[in-house]
């Protein structure tokens, strides 16, 4: 591991929150907890899923108000009735979940509500897209800032957020999981500028499951666990081991617990020659029933849309798909559904779920004639089928009944999976399925994928992190610009075959 050469002088607090307290409907999110940053500090906040870190920032931020507890910024008590007036006192966020304009170029998000103007309200476009260019070049994303937000990858996406904070003068800085969809280089490119920031004495909340960058970047870490503050430590005198104790309250005995589970070789799916022009070019591959197969490769490499393609969410223009051994036509997802696939999105928020409406009927969507007699919905039969699927995935809710927008990301992404199930599948589509979940609920996530094989089913398991590709899958294809490169059966991939192939011997994601 490499570390970056940091320390930190124990001063008054930049930034002090004590007793903070939150509930929703009865629930108590946060329970009086107390949290300190120093001016050049990068703390880490640590903790499950639904412990509270997303509302802790939402209070910070001016999202939620605190139903008791205190701010204080640089000594002065702060109340913050709105974001914009977090952001005024020094307070910047960027948020796990995209907060970007699709139709509007990258220039317009990075200075949405604060444009240079001149004269009668002209705005000086010339200025903002030089501007906003050397933005994007601090953080390694070199693309016209013209470009339409709409029409770049999810990673490119996420770096535009950080461009977009970085643009504003903050004081404090909050990073919610920044480097989820970025490439090895593209975090090292963040790495060096939050470092640059730690010198310019900004300080940075930053949130990630990911151990090893915290290990890496952080001075100082807090663990949440159930809304309430368990304790703050000094990085570098603390064990990974030690922090995953204090986040679960227990010990977690292995990260990837595959249960290799073809018996008897049985081929599910067979994909021959799948091309979209532009983006995929007669792509082949098998999956046997019980196998997962890993698709490793750069963001742009063609992974997610090879996974449209399969599932009728974008047009073929050539190629063959076989299911158990009969030539299947994909035309749309509701042909995919009936002929047995399930497709859990890299994006659950805009693609993989519907925020508005409730836990229970999330789930029961893709199987609702299941529940429908003589045009009617059998709520009873709805209702049971519900409660059992939350206590099988163990998702953290008010009921059944609750808002699924208003669920913690972990928890939101077993909705994503868990409402498949009862359409029992046969092949499953997995498309960074664990992003954004911390090390208890990923475990809890391979488990399922696990008990999916032993019952035959076949698993397409699409991950950025190449460690779980690695661990999880039964064999590993990788992509490179739209093509099939490689594919390596588990005991001879590693990751240096998997980066070389996927990079054409640059490097990988991370």
């Amino acid at each position: 591991m490499n570390h970056i050469e940091r320390g930190i002088t124990i001063t008054a607090p930049l930034l002090s929150m004590v007793g903070i307290h939150k509930s929703f409907a009865r629930v108590h999110v946060l329970k009086h907890v107390d949290f300190t940053l120093q001016a050049g500090e990068i703390h880490a906040l640590l903790g499950e899923n639904g412990a509270g870190k997303s509302t802790l920032i939402k209070v910070l931020s001016g999202i939620y108000s605190a139903d008791q507890g205190r701010i204080h910024i640089d000594g002065k008590e702060q109340v913050f009735k709105s974001p914009r007036a977090a952001l005024v006192a020094g307070v910047g966020v960027i948020h796990q979940e995209f907060n970007l304009v699709p139709h509007l170029s990258i220039c317009e998000n990075i200075f949405l509500g604060r444009e240079h103007l001149f004269g009668r309200g002209w705005i000086r476009w010339r200025k903002m897209r030089r501007e906003a260019l050397l933005w994007l070049e601090k953080i390694g994303l070199l693309v016209d800032p013209s470009c339409k937000v709409g029409e770049l990858s999810i990673g490119q996406q996420q770096m535009v957020e950080i461009a977009k904070a970085l643009s504003f003068d903050a004081q404090i800085l909050v990073l919610d999981e920044p480097t989820a969809a970025l490439t090895q280089s593209e975090k090292k490119a963040l790495f060096a500028t939050l470092c640059r920031l730690r010198e310019k004495q900004v300080g940075m909340i930053y949130i990630s499951h990911r151990l090893e960058e915290i290990e890496e970047l952080c001075d100082r870490i807090t663990v949440l666990r159930n809304g309430e503050s368990i304790g703050t430590r000094m990085t570098k005198e603390t064990s990974m081991d030690e922090l995953v104790g204090l986040m679960v309250g227990r010990k977690i005995q292995e990260q990837f617990p595959r249960e290799l589970t073809i018996k008897q070789p049985a081929e599910r799916l067979r994909v021959e020659g799948l091309t979209q022009q532009g983006k995929v070019s007669q792509v082949s591959f098998s999956i046997q029933a019980g196998e997962i197969l890993g698709m490793a490769g750069l963001i742009g490499a063609g992974r997610t849309e090879m996974a449209n393609l399969l599932f009728g969410v974008q047009k073929q223009d050539a190629g063959e798909i076989w299911l158990d051994g009969k030539q299947i036509r994909i035309r749309h997802p509701r042909d995919a559904i009936q002929a047995g696939l399930a497709y859990v999105t890299e994006d659950r928020k805009g693609e993989g779920l519907v925020l508005s409406r409730s836990v229970k009927e999330n789930f029961t969507l893709p199987s609702l004639a299941s529940f429908t007699k003589g045009g009617f919905i059998r709520k009873q039969q709805e209702n049971e089928m519900a409660e059992k699927l939350m206590r099988q995935l163990g998702i953290r809710s008010t009921g059944i009944e609750q808002k699924v927008g208003f669920l913690s990301g972990g928890n939101q992404q077993k909705v994503a999976i868990g409402k498949w199930l009862l359409h029992q599948p046969k092949v499953w589509i997995l498309d960074e399925p664990t992003r954004g979940v911390d090390i208890g609920a990923k475990r809890e996530i391979y488990q399922l994928i696990n008990q999916l094989t032993e019952q035959g089913m076949a698993i397409l398991l699409i991950s950025s992190d190449l460690p779980e590709v690695l661990g999880m899958s039964d064999r590993i294809l990788v992509m490179r610009e739209g093509k099939r490169v490689a594919l390596f059966n588990r005991e001879d991939a590693d990751e240096e075959k998997v980066m070389q192939a996927a990079s054409g011997g640059g490097s990988l994601l991370a």
